[in-house]
Parts: C-alpha cells; sequence; structure tokens
C-alpha cells in the first residue's frame, strides 16, 4: 500500500455552490484543516484585508473587545506577526510544533445578505504536544463574505467553553 497517497499534500480552497449550508462547511472544514496542518500561508490567504480574529473572555453575551480583556483580538498586522513567529524558530513553545485535530459541528448560518455570511459552529480541539494533550472545545463565529465564488473571513471570534479559567499558552491557531 502506497501511504503517501493517504496523506493530503494540499487541498483545493473551496467554491461557494448552489447550495449556500454545504458551502459554508466546506469553506469552514478547509479552514480548520489549514489551522490543524500548520498551513499559514493557507490560513491567512482566507482572510480579508481588513480582519479581527478574537478569542474573548468572560459570558457570551457580555463581551466587547473594547472594553473587556481578550485572550486574542488580533487585526491583520498581529495576526501576520504571529504567523512569522509560529513560522520561525524563536517559537520555542512550539518546537516541537503541536499534532491538533480538531472537529467542527452544528454548523448554522445565523444570517445572509447578498455578500455577507454570518454563520456559527462548534468545536473539539485535540492537541498533542511533548507527551501531553490538551482538548479545547468552544463556538466559532465567523463573518463570511463572498468574493470571486469564494468566502473570506473578516471576523472570526473563537469563544472557548472554559475561556474565564487559567489556560495553558495557546501558541498555535485556535
Amino acid at each position: 500500500m502506497d501511504y503517501q497517497m493517504l496523506t493530503p499534500v494540499s487541498l483545493p480552497v473551496p467554491r461557494i455552490g448552489s447550495d449556500l449550508l454545504r458551502s459554508v462547511e466546506q469553506f469552514l472544514y478547509y479552514e480548520a484543516w489549514c489551522m490543524d496542518e500548520n498551513r499559514y500561508d493557507d490560513w491567512l490567504a482566507l482572510w480579508e484585508q481588513e480582519m479581527a480574529y478574537w478569542v474573548p473572555i468572560g459570558n457570551e453575551g457580555e463581551l466587547d473587545p473594547k472594553k473587556t480583556v481578550s485572550i486574542i483580538h488580533d487585526n491583520r498586522t498581529q495576526v501576520e506577526q504571529r504567523l512569522t513567529r509560529l513560522r520561525g524558530r524563536l517559537a520555542y513553545s512550539q518546537q516541537p510544533k503541536s499534532r491538533m485535530i480538531r472537529v467542527l459541528s452544528n454548523i448554522t448560518i445565523l444570517s445572509e445578505t447578498t455578500d455577507t455570511v454570518i454563520a456559527t459552529s462548534t468545536f473539539t480541539l485535540g492537541e498533542y504536544r511533548i507527551g501531553r494533550q490538551e482538548v479545547f472545545i468552544g463556538r466559532n463565529t465567523h463573518v463570511l463574505h463572498r468574493r470571486n465564488d469564494q468566502f473570506h473571513m473578516s471576523e472570526k471570534k473563537v469563544f472557548l467553553l472554559n475561556n474565564d479559567d487559567a489556560l495553558g499558552n495557546l501558541t498555535f491557531l485556535i
């Protein structure tokens, strides 16, 4: 058996099809794969130039990144700096890199306009590094824009279930 055939080298960026929910699902699965496989350039290419990547602290209904502390609240420049660190040799907390697998479920379209879709999903993320396994559970909210028959993200909120508890070092894409 040729085991190399079982490991994808790359995946095509999903196109928007006639079934909107299925198109959103495929986009979110692709984004998860990019994060799990440390495909930072592919993941960054999914974003609009103006963007917000937010991992808040606190109860979901009481959140405002301008008024409360966040685990992560990055714009594009900050995300690019984060990815530069993760690619380089100075991210000691990621040497060796974490192995990750995330499972998405409950993907739901919250609203839709001609060019924008807001979708939510739940996830379970398993992370393994140097003999230690962690499990993260949460809910994502994505603001997606249709452009050239593809989605691009302008906002992503990752609401971790235990976001107000002591967390380890999140030195990977959550």
